[in-house]
């Protein structure tokens, strides 16, 4: 799933584009995408954009007369930029959204259909979408600290939970947690004044690096390799492979469709958690410690 760094880029670059533009046509390919009814869809036709920000993992395309379309890219949703005369990805495409330079293609790859569109009217029906999650970039350590430990979750629950941080996901939650040198599975109430002041600086720290490295590679160009697993990252999606740090072996817990990857040595003292799956499968042969792994 697209998260902050990513939905950033995209923002800016629909700024750039369609700000100040009208509407001209909105082509509905795949119905399911839209998730409502009323107002419909023709009704901002002709429709100045007056603004797109980020509100979440959600992108916003704020137009004429309090009109809203919330855009929820969920796992395998992208947005492309397509030139007059190009062609719309075939079977991929949900929507097309017509300016006079260009059109933006919302596209879903895969079958599971989770992407969604709405259309809302007022700031009221806006804010509807709005979690509440803390924008981390603009907390200060007092708050980030309440928030945090606002409830008692594991680490890696609390950071990707949209209610309590906005934008975070398991990609990025994995780097902050490495950068922070923290297990993903402490839990947020034990955690002390030290470890929450080096989470908050490792949360804005990664955002910020990888929104500047985002952007920098796009330029000015529409982002069109938007994905969870990047090169340069230290954990994430690199099972197996050495920790920048340390050089250990990069572990993961393995759950629904999902996976948190972390290093044993920088972050649990060397213990190796138990995935749920394998651990049950290995029983006494599960490894305690990486360097049980030889």
């Amino acid at each position: 799933m697209p998260e902050l760094p990513d939905i950033e880029v995209y923002v800016e670059s629909l700024e750039r584009r369609i700000v100040g533009q009208s509407l001209e046509r909105v082509r509905l390919i795949s119905s399911f995408v839209l998730r409502t009814a009323v107002p419909p869809l023709e009704s901002i036709e002709g429709l100045r954009v007056v603004a797109v920000h980020r509100l979440g993992k959600r992108i916003v395309l704020v137009l004429e007369h309090e009109y809203s379309l919330v855009l929820h890219l969920m796992i395998a949703g992208r947005l492309r930029w397509l030139g007059r005369g190009d062609r719309a990805p075939a079977r991929i495409t949900l929507v097309l959204f017509d300016f006079a330079g260009g059109t933006l293609a919302f596209t879903e790859a895969g079958t599971k259909k989770r992407a969604s569109l709405h259309l809302v009217h007022g700031a009221s029906a806006l804010a509807a979408f709005d979690l509440g999650g803390l924008e981390v970039a603009a907390a200060d350590l007092p708050a980030f600290r309440a928030r945090l430990q606002r409830e008692n979750h594991t680490l890696k629950r609390a950071l990707t939970d949209p209610r309590l941080f906005s934008g975070i996901g398991n990609a990025y939650s994995d780097e902050i947690l490495h950068r922070a040198r923290l297990s993903p599975l402490v839990l947020t109430q034990k955690l002390g004044v030290e470890e929450i002041a080096r989470l908050h600086q490792a949360t804005r720290e990664v955002l910020a690096q990888w929104t500047s490295r985002l952007r920098a590679e796009a330029g000015e160009a529409f982002p069109v390799h938007v994905t969870a697993f990047r090169a340069g990252m230290a954990v994430h999606g690199r099972f197996g492979l050495p920790c920048p740090v340390c050089g250990a072996p990069v572990q993961r817990i393995v759950y629904a469709e999902n996976e948190t990857n972390y290093c044993a040595r920088c972050q649990t003292g060397g213990v190796i958690l138990a995935d749920r799956a394998l651990s049950r499968l290995l029983k006494s042969s599960w490894p305690r410690s990486i360097d049980e792994l030889g």
